[in-house]
């Protein structure tokens, strides 16, 4: 029997109810896993009130050796407890086991890292003239506001949490009410950490977006830091300008494999196949173009189709489920009817994929990859992020080309290369507008090196040293210590 789960909020340290509540549910089944207090305006003031008042009263921004302290400890806590955390993802998120692992180990790492970083918030210091010191000083701006998506929550929160709480600021965490569950577990590890002090984060869960506008409206909270779609990101990023805050966002993707006649197609397949069904294709890293070079393109959309009409769509209970369940119907229905849409325009449907005609999971939100080839690179299929797995196939010629169809987008958050030649992948890699390349690999994501994107894919940096640069601001200090007439 599954276990339902009453999430309340938590703010300064203790468990928050409100007077709405809504249901979670597994996307798998339909079945209501439990309940959630729904946020409002007062919800989130309180929240950024005690991590204001946190962050003035207590010694969290003094004190790095306290934070250092803090994060490894939560790591420990993590790491005995990551067993519950794949669970609840492949529960509340549909999240297949081995991709809920997959987010899951990512926490750890992480927080390991930011205990590190918490060390190393030191500046500069110059002797300028004789008699005259200079110091460039680093120091927390404050409360920092992350929002964050419901496509990975557990792991997409550490990551935005754990250097603004390396920085020294305090936090106000705003989870979707598709990760309910998440938030609960989340509050419920924090709170069993004694060096973290209450009120240094605080976490509330909301379906709407009341509080996610209060803290990017809010004087009182000096940085947000937001991960999802891009067009709320634009929305974010020019409410922000009013207070002139600090905006640190990763936001959409449509990654391109770029994949040359010289590349490994026993490695490519099931790569490129993985890269559409990993989170059922909910993921800003999702490989949704393929452009494959003219000499092997037959073998290669052979191959793939092949392999994505034999994908086996299922629950996370099922060991033999190849792709899990989107997060709802509604997400469902706006993915084929852009299947649709494209094929309307002109797009040659390799393999149709769609809503799962089987039976047995008639309840869940379930969707067969799709393979669509295409010859127009100006198709919303190409150009907008489609968040499901679907995929579209383009040939190219030359390298230039591949590099050119690559970079025919906004979007600039990963893409990928296959080659087995030693020198193309640096050399192409170096002429791609995007954050993250993987060569003969897709997503290969490293926590210590900082990942974003360029263009319509966002702003700032997560992951390596600059992950708390958005949380840290500097200070010119200037003393003159042996005083001479001027």
């Amino acid at each position: 029997m599954t276990k339902h789960v009453a999430v309340r909020h938590w703010i300064a340290g203790q468990r928050v109810d409100t007077a709405t509540t809504s249901t979670s549910t597994n996307p798998a089944t339909g079945e209501v896993i439990g309940t959630y207090a729904e946020a409002d305006a007062a919800t989130g003031q309180a929240a950024i009130d005690a991590a204001a008042r946190t962050f003035v009263e207590s010694g969290w921004r003094l004190d790095a050796m306290q934070r250092a302290t803090a994060l490894s400890h939560l790591a420990d806590t993590y790491a005995e407890r990551l067993d519950e955390v794949v669970a609840t993802l492949c529960r509340e998120n549909g999240k297949l086991q081995a991709e809920a692992g997959f987010e899951a180990h990512f926490i750890v790492r992480a927080l390991r890292f930011a205990a590190g970083l918490a060390l190393h918030t030191s500046g500069r210091v110059s002797d300028t003239q004789p008699g005259r010191q200079a110091l460039s000083i680093r120091q927390p701006v404050g409360v920092a506001g992350l929002i964050v998506p419901w496509n990975s929550p557990a792991y997409l929160s550490i990551r935005a949490l754990a250097p603004a709480l390396a920085a020294g600021c305090t936090a106000v965490l705003k989870l979707p009410g598709q990760a309910a569950q998440s938030a609960d577990l989340m509050a419920d590890i924090l709170g069993s950490v004694p060096e973290l002090p209450a009120g240094v984060v605080n976490v509330v869960v909301e379906s709407g977006s009341e509080v996610a506008r209060l803290l990017v409206d809010s004087p009182q909270v000096p940085v947000i830091s937001f991960t999802g779609s891009t067009a709320t990101g634009q929305l974010i990023a020019a409410a922000a300008a009013a207070n002139f805050k600090r905006v640190g966002l990763e936001l959409g993707g449509k990654t391109p494999h770029l994949v040359f006649a010289d590349a490994d197609l026993d490695l490519v397949v099931p790569t490129v196949v993985a890269s559409s069904t990993v989170f059922a294709g909910q993921f800003c890293m999702t490989g949704s173009r393929i452009l494959v070079q003219r000499e092997i393109a037959d073998e290669l959309i052979e191959r793939l189709a092949q392999r994505l009409e034999a994908v086996k769509p299922g629950p996370a209970s099922d060991p033999a489920s190849e792709i899990g369940p989107m997060i709802d119907k509604t997400s469902v229905a706006r993915v084929d009817a852009a299947v649709e849409a494209a094929i309307a325009a002109g797009a040659k449907a390799l393999v149709r994929g769609g809503p799962s005609t089987d039976p047995t999971l008639a309840d869940g939100a379930f969707f067969q990859p799709t393979l669509l080839q295409v010859s127009d690179s100006a198709l919303p299929i190409v150009q907008e992020e489609t968040f499901g797995p679907v995929q579209t196939v383009q040939v190219f010629d030359t390298e230039e080309e591949a590099i050119a169809l690559a970079n025919d987008s906004r979007y600039g958050l990963s893409a990928c290369i296959y080659s087995r030649d030693v020198d193309r992948p640096v050399r192409v890699a170096r002429q791609l507008d995007a954050g993250l390349i993987s060569v003969n690999s897709w997503a290969n994501l490293t926590i210590e090196f900082e990942e974003g994107g360029f263009k319509a894919s966002g702003l700032g940096r997560l992951g390596g040293v600059a992950s708390m640069e958005d949380f840290l601001e500097y200070k010119q200090i200037v003393q003159d210590y042996a005083p001479t007439g001027h």
